[in-house]
């Protein structure tokens, strides 16, 4: 059986095909301003979020639905003056959540607050494990600090805390001293996320992608902590597309087991399917979100392997990596039903290598920070 095949009139839990997690982006609003930032490139203005009972429903659907993990992440969640109430909900229903933030205005009060309400894990992102460029990427002054401050926090409460760092050429070479950081600061689980080149990051590509060298020297530190840190915490590893020679399977596969509601009430199947023209997005406001997993046009359009034309259709592996991202493709290749150029099949491949050889060797520091004021900048792949 397979999603389609599933009535959107069902009435009970559809935990065989729901998705396991809701990533709810609450607000684009942030203090920080990531060159990299996964949000698309136009921003959504606080005006138009959806209120705090709209949020409350959404909640109540996907815990009928069978969701087991809420992600609250943003921009910011903490913008949000309501949080404590959607938290107080995902609690109810039995949501087990995980905030995603920048730990910015995060005070022991708020997350003493969040946590009675049923908070049980934080998420914090570190620009570095150097204070000075730290704080210049995530554009805040002081934020490095306040960052470390909070994580302490959280493990003092006892809640569950990783830390999120992603990884590019301008704190590569940092990389060992972040996981040291993270491990003294109690952590469970490190995240180490080279980039991936969509949005914001793709347009600051020539001044993030690291070299092939960087890339493999980041590898051999990842092992080696691995080995010295097993059965202390955890540490994920995501590799730059790029110098990939499979692709990831995205999302692990096109709505399959995951969806993103955005702050005005989209539901995507990823955070970056607004990259895709053409894609009809539908919303919380007019539709059960049930209804949208199950038959949404966005949702049906790349599930499965029936859209796959070659060299994925007769692929060995189109049921492992899918296909690789359907964004990607439509940023690389011009054609979101395209092999991911990132593919060694894919008959673009050898352009992807060039672009990376060549922007990895760009002697350019010069960032497009993420902020409302550059929200509109028109973004274009070499």
């Amino acid at each position: 059986m397979t999603i389609a095949d599933v009535s959107a009139a069902a009435t009970g839990p559809i935990c065989a095909v729901a998705p396991i997690g809701l990533l709810a982006e609450l607000t684009h609003r942030c203090p920080l301003q990531c060159p990299y930032c996964s949000n698309p490139v136009a921003l959504e203005a606080a005006a138009k979020e959806l209120p705090t009972a709209v949020w409350q429903d959404v909640l109540r659907q996907a815990a009928d639905m069978g969701v087991l993990q809420l992600h609250l992440s943003g921009g910011e969640p903490l913008a949000r003056t309501d949080l404590e109430e959607i938290m107080a909900t995902a609690d109810e229903v039995g949501l087990y959540s995980n905030l995603i933030t920048s730990a910015s205005g995060l005070t022991r009060k708020r997350l003493e607050g969040l946590a009675a309400r049923g908070l049980k894990h934080v998420q914090i992102s570190f620009q570095d494990a150097e204070a000075v460029n730290a704080d210049r990427l995530g554009g805040a002054k002081n934020g490095h600090a306040r960052k470390l401050e909070a994580a302490r926090m959280v493990r003092e409460l006892e809640l569950a805390l990783t830390v999120n760092a992603p990884i590019h050429r301008q704190n590569i070479d940092h990389l060992g001293a972040l996981i040291a950081m993270a491990e003294e600061l109690g952590a469970g689980r490190i995240e180490v996320a080279h980039v991936q080149y969509y949005g914001w990051a793709l347009a600051n590509r020539a001044a993030l992608l690291p070299t092939r060298e960087q890339v493999n020297a980041s590898v051999a530190i990842v092992e080696a902590a691995r080995a010295r840190l097993k059965g202390r915490m955890q540490i994920d590893f995501v590799v730059p597309d790029y110098y990939a020679r499979r692709p990831k399977p995205c999302m692990g596969g096109w709505g399959s087991t995951s969806m993103n509601v955005t702050p005005t009430g989209k539901v995507l199947p990823c955070h970056a399917a607004e990259s895709i023209p053409g894609l009809a997005f539908e919303n919380v406001r007019d539709r059960p979100l049930r209804d949208i997993w199950l038959t949404g046009p966005a949702f049906q359009k790349y599930r499965g392997t029936a859209w796959m034309k070659e060299p994925c259709q007769s692929c060995e592996f189109k049921e492992i990596d899918w296909g690789g991202c359907r964004c990607q493709a439509m940023l690389l290749a011009g054609d979101a039903t395209a092999a991911d150029p990132v593919c060694a099949k894919s008959p673009l491949n050898g352009r992807v290598r060039e672009i990376a050889l060549a922007e990895s060797r760009t002697q350019t520091a010069t960032l497009i920070q993420r902020n409302y004021r550059n929200a509109g900048q028109r973004m274009r792949i070499s």
